[in-house]
This record gives C-alpha cells, structure tokens and sequence, in this order.
C-alpha cells in the first residue's frame, strides 16, 4: 500500500502559500513518502498549477490531484493543462477528477448540476483520447462535440483517477479509470461498497485492477486528547457533510461523520488503522495531517510530530 500525504494551500497569506507548499513536499520526498495529494480546493490555489511548482523542485515523489472539479472547465482544456503539469514535473502527475458537489457547482460556479454521472461518463471519453495523444479528439456523445487537434502527448504514462462514491461512479471509474479517490469513506464502506463494484466494473471492462486512494485525517495524540482531535476534525472538515454524495457514503460504512474516521492517538492504534485499510482493499492512502494546540506553535509542532510518525509508519510498513 502506498502511503501520501495532502498538501495543500489552506489559509493564509496568499503569498507565503507557495513558499509553505515547496517546504511540504520537500519533506514528503525527503521523508520517503510514495505520494502527495493536491486537493483542489474551490476559493483557492489551482491544484495543477501547484503539480507543476511542487513537481519543479521534487525528483522522484508522484503528485495527484484530489480532485479537480470537471464542471469548471472544458475537458479539451482540462488535458492540455494536465499535459502540460504532467511534462513538468517530469511524467509524475495524478489526475485526479471528480463530478464535484452541488454546493460547488451550482452554488458557487452557476453551472447546472443534472445527472452528474452520464456527464462525468461523456466528458471521460473526452478527456480519455485528449490525454493519449498527440492527435484529434473525435468525439461526439450526449454533452460534447469535439474535432479538436492536439500536439501535446504524456511523457510517461498518465493515470486517470475519478472521485467515485455511489454505484453508478464506481462503475464509470472501473470502467473508464485507472481508479478512484475517496474521501469521507470508513474501511468498511472501502471493503464492502468500493472496493467490490470498482474491481469488478474494471475486470469486465477489461482494464487492470484499479487504484483506491482512501483520504483520511490522522492526529498524532496522548489518549486524552483523541476527543479533541475528532471535535477538531469535525469542526474544519466537516463542512463537507452537507453533502447528499458524502452522507449516502457515509450510510455505507459505520462512521457517523469525519471525526470518527479520523485515526487519531498513538502510533500502535494508528498504524493499526492504516492496517485496516489496506486489508479493506484501500491501494493508496492520502493523509490529511491534522494538528492540534491552543496557539500556532502548537499546531505547527503537532503537525511535525505527526508528519514524522506516518513517515515512519510508511517505511514500516513496505
């Protein structure tokens, strides 16, 4: 199983995010981690323009997307970005997409939200052909017509990953994808919801065993402080719960919200978790750190603490 961690641009002065985000994956790469996670949040940093800066000053460590929103933007435009990030940072791009949420698409972008998965299926087979290229996209199907010449081809292969929650994304994903990326799913919604559908859609179609990338937040904590940990995840995660997609995800598996799929604790119990993971069927993990503390320092030192531990874990576990 291989292990990563999300990087992201979080709050702050828009100016020091760069800087902050270059520290960040100098550690992943220094510390051994096999991935980093881009998340692309929606009042902030583009996730690709940060692949291509990260992939700049790194060597060996892949990067994803998690994920880009495919409403926003053309799926022609979507390639020739993602060929563009991926040739930067030296053929080790992630695509990570996703059909999004109605409180990002509809709410925020006025984009209408109808039937996101024969969308996200059409707009696949788009995208699909303008990432193997160079050569036209021909294609015409129920949301696009394309005839459309592109001169950019991967430098090395290029995965495709889709955020697939219910049935009919899973089925998209194992048919049309290299895998899916998870958020908000416990290990039982991985071993009993995900993990069967995906592999099977992919097997029929004919495509290799898919990857899944489980997100999750993990805290590195005394005992005593795992309640305030999950109320901690809660609190800046939570928001993601309002969500129809997530809450019938969440039905899948025993978790009641983010703060009980959160592992926080020792190393022994996190690790233990991860374990579960793997033994679900999760390919991938993606680590949302999540510090703790009543001031900065705090939190930046229970970041560290914790970064440390999963890096250790990782190796531990190869």
């Amino acid at each position: 199983m291989r292990i990563g961690v999300m990087i992201g641009p979080e709050r702050g002065d828009t100016a020091r995010k760069a800087a902050r985000m270059v520290d960040d994956i100098e550690w992943a790469e220094a510390a051994g981690m096999d991935t980093a996670w881009i998340p692309q949040i929606p009042t902030d940093f583009d996730a690709l323009v940060t692949v291509a800066l990260l992939g700049a000053v790194t060597e060996r460590i892949e990067l994803g997307t998690a994920v880009v929103p495919l409403q926003a933007q053309h799926p022609i435009a979507l390639a020739r970005q993602a060929l563009s990030a991926h040739a930067v940072a030296g053929g080790r791009l992630a695509l990570g997409v996703g059909p999004s949420h109605h409180w990002i698409v509809q709410d925020m972008l006025g984009l209408p939200y109808e039937k996101p998965a024969a969308y996200s299926r059409d707009y696949l087979e788009v995208l699909n052909p303008a990432l193997n290229g160079p050569g036209t996209v021909r294609v015409s199907n129920g949301s696009f017509t394309v005839n459309n010449p592109l001169d950019l081809g991967p430098t090395a292969p290029l995965p495709v990953l889709i955020a697939a929650l219910g049935p009919v994304m899973l089925r998209i994903a194992g048919e049309h994808t290299d895998g899916t990326i998870l958020w908000m799913a416990d290990e039982r919604a991985v071993a009993d919801h995900v993990v069967p559908r995906i592999t099977k859609a992919a097997a029929d179609a004919g495509r290799a065993a898919p990857r899944i990338v489980a997100g999750l937040p993990i805290c590195l904590c005394a005992s005593g402080e795992i309640d305030t940990a999950r109320e901690r995840a809660n609190r800046i995660l939570g928001e993601a719960e309002v969500s129809p997609n997530y809450q019938r995800l969440l039905e899948k598996g025993e978790a009641k919200d983010i703060g009980d799929i959160c592992l926080a604790g020792d190393e022994e119990a996190i690790a233990a978790g991860l374990r579960r993971y793997a033994d679900a069927g999760a390919t991938d993990l993606s680590v949302r750190l999540l510090p703790i503390g009543d001031n900065r320092d705090e939190l930046i030192a229970s970041k560290r603490r914790t970064r440390e531990m999963i890096a250790q874990i990782a190796r531990d576990l190869r």
